[in-house]
């Protein structure tokens, strides 16, 4: 049987310093300081067990990585158990990890507001009329892409090869509801106006079918073997073909088929029938037609078009739940995926202006057709670029995402809650509880793993290598025993292991 399908959401933001000079590095470390300078101390991120060159296909590249020149950046632990820090020069929020696809969604807008609050905090300390302004896009419009990856857990009984194949048809394909859309084209040797709109952002960035890197010759299945967890028992499938999504709709369809489809493979019930020939061109020509009408080549000789192939995966996952039903993703989310999946399929079909609440590029595409209207802007016209932008821009008095109407599935209560409490369903809710209970006392965290000093040597490592554990329904009497963390430590007995940690500061 599936196992339950642990998931969660990493973004990287685009950043811009207006009103001061400043590179997006430092501009990236002032946005995330200003935020966790709030807080009682500022926990950083132990990257012992990090090992990024660790290959799905059988090999370890680490020796040959040339080192992280970004290691010692501001890299933080959140009380609502996510990482905040800097990567490639963007700032970044990586949500906790979630049981639930509902609850992923939840905590992704908490990361915007993060991400909000910390421009707030950032303007503070910046000189008069200067600020520092995030926006949850994929691309620079000048040949640079930064990422929007999802992260799903997987038993480690699946072959990686059978996995790779079965579910590239849904990657390819899927961004008809879940693409974030973009003006022009920065697929290389083509002129961006050859593309006056296309579905994805990310499409135009993918030269590999497979492969481990996630910023050159980026692929559509990525090899990272690095599960954060007991690596006999489980992979993490770390997917960096997707999307930033202002609508939460989107995210949602976005996690939640993928879920599925990745459920209905360890159960060996997705075939072999949709396997296409030429995927990294294909990615491109879905991406490069709103009319949603091009066709794609399949293996077999056979063509069809993305919402066709869509639709094929959204039947076969509906006789999957009739026969073996949908706890991998949860009963309640499930059958909401489903329904939301097949409701999106029929509407593009029908005419994709109905999905225009839902689906970020019919939404974007609206506003950018309506303004060219208005004042007789050709395709090319680079005030375009300019409102496409705008729509990802995290300020909310100029985001042009919050006024497309687009359907909101959270509640404004549950998001500020979300910011600072973690969710109760995973480790994620432990690795919280002991950043709020006990600030001082953690030296450093990591998805599988909380450092702490308890006044003597050696600091004290709890690993965390099972995501199911760590829940409030399995240590929230721990948390009310232990006035300490010394006294939780005791509590864990020889769950506890000395930490060789050498903080950096």
């Amino acid at each position: 049987m599936s196992i339950p399908k642990i998931l969660g959401i990493e973004t990287e933001y685009g950043i811009i310093a207006t009103g001061v000079d400043s590179n997006p590095i430092t501009a990236s470390s002032l946005l995330i300081n200003s935020y966790v300078s709030r807080f009682d101390a500022s926990i950083g991120w132990d990257f012992d067990a990090e090992m990024p060159g660790s290959d799905a296909r059988g090999f370890n590249l680490d020796d040959v990585f040339p080192p992280d020149i970004e290691m010692n950046m501001v890299n933080t632990v959140l009380t609502n158990g996510a990482r905040y820090y800097v990567d490639h020069a963007h700032p970044e929020v990586s949500t906790p990890e979630c049981r639930f696809v509902s609850e992923a969604v939840l905590f992704d807008r908490a990361g915007e507001e993060i991400v909000r609050q910390s421009m707030l905090e950032a303007k503070k300390v910046l000189p008069l009329g200067a600020e520092l302004v995030a926006y949850k896009n994929n691309s620079d419009g000048k040949g640079n892409s930064y990422g929007c990856h999802e992260n799903y857990l997987l038993s480690r009984a699946v072959p990686f090869g059978e996995m790779a194949s079965l579910i590239t048809p849904h990657f390819v394909t899927r961004q008809i509801f879940c693409g974030a859309g973009k003006v022009g084209s920065e697929f290389e040797g083509m002129p961006s106006s050859s593309v006056a709109f296309q579905l994805s952002q990310r499409a135009d960035f993918f030269e590999e079918e497979i492969g481990l890197e996630t910023t050159l010759k980026r692929p559509i299945i990525n090899t990272r073997d690095e599960p954060h967890c007991d690596p006999a028992k489980y992979r993490r499938l770390h997917v960096i073909v997707g999307d930033a999504n202002m609508s939460e709709v989107a995210t949602f369809l976005k996690l939640g088929t993928t879920a599925i489809l990745l459920a209905m493979i360890e159960d060996k019930q997705l075939t072999n029938d949709l396997f296409l020939a030429t995927p990294v061109a294909a990615i491109r020509q879905v991406s490069h037609d709103p009319t949603l009408r091009q066709t794609i080549l399949l293996d077999s000789g056979k063509t069809i078009t993305a919402l066709e192939l869509q639709e094929n995966l959204c039947e076969k996952a509906e006789k999957y739940a009739e026969r073996f039903g949908l706890e991998s993703v949860g009963e309640e989310d499930g059958k909401t995926i489903l329904r939301r999946w097949r409701e999106v399929i029929q509407g593009l079909k029908e005419d994709p202006q109905t999905q225009s609440h839902i689906v970020d590029w019919v939404a974007k595409k609206r506003i950018l057709d309506g303004m060219a209207d208005r004042h007789k802007l050709r395709p090319t016209d680079p005030r375009l670029k300019t409102i496409d932008l705008q729509y990802h821009d995290m300020r909310p008095e100029k985001c042009l995402a919050l006024r497309a109407n687009l359907e909101s599935i959270t509640e404004v209560e549950d998001v500020l809650r979300a910011t600072t409490t973690p969710p109760e369903t995973t480790r994620a809710y432990f690795r919280g509880m002991c950043l709020q209970k006990w600030p001082q006392d953690v030296v450093a965290a990591n998805w599988d793993s909380v450092v702490f000093d308890i006044g003597k040597d050696p600091l004290r490592r709890v690993p965390m290598m099972e995501p199911l554990r760590g829940t409030k329904a399995l240590t929230e009497k721990l948390f009310q025993q232990s006035n300490t963390p010394a006294e939780l430590v005791a509590l864990l007995g020889d769950q506890v292991s000395g930490s060789s940690f050498k903080p950096s500061n």
